[in-house]
C-alpha cells in the first residue's frame, strides 16, 4: 500500500527540525560507507535506493549518526520522484523518535524544493507514517510502482 503525506500548511518547516540529532546529509567521501551501512543493516533493495538518492544532485539521503557511528538514515527521490523512504534504524534505537527525525527531515527538503506532497511507497509500517506524518491510504495502490521490479 502507497500512503500520502501533505507537506504544506506548516507542517513540515524548519523550526520542527530544531534539536535533531545529528540529522544530516552526507558528504561525498561517505557515499560508500552510507551505501554500505544501508546493505549490511536493511538490505540490498534498500541499498539501492540510498544509492539513487546519494547521485542526486542536490543529494537527497539524510543520515543520523552518533560519533562515527551510522544510526539510521531515510531518503527521497530514490525509487520515484516524489517518493519519500525508505527509513531505517538501527535496532538498538528504534522507538527513540529518530526514525521520525529523518522523515521529518526528508518531508521538510521536500517541502522546500516545491513539492506539495510526498508518497511512502509500499510501507511496511503504514501505522510509523500515519502517526508520524499524518499519512493517509492511497486506494488501489498496492502494488504500485514496485509490481514488476527485479526480485
Amino acid at each position: 500500500m502507497d500512503l500520502l503525506i501533505k507537506l504544506y500548511g506548516g507542517a513540515f518547516t524548519a523550526d520542527r527540525l530544531a534539536g535533531t540529532r545529528g540529522v544530516r546529509k552526507p558528504l561525498g567521501p561517505e557515499f560508500d560507507l552510507v551505501s554500505a551501512w544501508v546493505r549490511e543493516h536493511f538490505g540490498p533493495g534498500w541499498s539501492s535506493e540510498a544509492a539513487a538518492a546519494l547521485a542526486n544532485r542536490p543529494v537527497t539521503l539524510f543520515i543520523a549518526q552518533q560519533g562515527s557511528e551510522i544510526l539510521g538514515f531515510c531518503c527521497y527521490d530514490a525509487t520515484a520522484r516524489g517518493f519519500v523512504g525508505p527509513v531505517g534504524v538501527v535496532a538498538s534505537m528504534r522507538g527513540l523518535g529518530l526514525g521520525a527525525e529523518l522523515l521529518h527531515a526528508c518531508l521538510h527538503d521536500m517541502r522546500t524544493m516545491g513539492y506539495a506532497y510526498a508518497i511512502a511507497g509500499y510501507v511496511g509500517a503504514p501505522g510509523f507514517f500515519r502517526k508520524v506524518a499524518g499519512a493517509i491510504e492511497i486506494p488501489d495502490s498496492t502494488p504500485g510502482i514496485y509490481a514488476h521490479m527485479l526480485r
